[in-house]
């Protein structure tokens, strides 16, 4: 990967205002798959069953999908994404979410998301979507 479009996707992580709101941190970065990791705080226990919002969960999952989607160096947005919740995490838990391409053409790339815990349990599986736009990203 380049690695201008690396450094770059990292400080772009650092600074996103979403990222920082829930202490999103990029670990693993190269092309076409990325590890993105948060505590998951009991602040985020609140659905009406005080279990994990799907929400929380979700922004983990789309962090890794929107860097991996960027690591050939041009824009790509959402077309799709499919999640299932498998189990909750309990509080203090630390979240990883991996995210790996599994095709790619001019237009458009699939990916295959994971979300586990520390001990490998798994937490939400998610199929996405991505179209690439074609256009240089403009942080670069």
């Amino acid at each position: 990967m380049d690695p201008g479009v690396r450094e770059a996707l990292f400080r772009a992580v650092e600074k996103e205002p979403f990222a920082r709101q829930f202490d999103l941190k990029l670990m693993e970065l190269e092309n076409g798959y990325s590890v993105v990791e948060m505590t998951y705080r009991p602040d985020m226990m609140n659905n009406i069953y005080a279990r994990a919002h799907g929400g929380a969960i979700f922004g983990l999952i789309d962090e890794a999908f929107e860097t991996a989607c960027q690591t050939h160096g041009t824009i790509a947005v959402a077309l799709n994404v499919n999640v299932t919740y498998v189990s909750s995490p309990e509080p203090g838990v630390r979240l990883r979410a991996t995210a790996k391409e599994v095709s790619c053409t001019r237009r458009t790339a699939n990916y295959d998301i994971k979300v586990t815990d520390a001990n490998d349990r798994l937490i939400a599986t998610c199929q996405a979507l991505a179209f690439r736009t074609g256009k240089p990203i403009p942080f670069l």
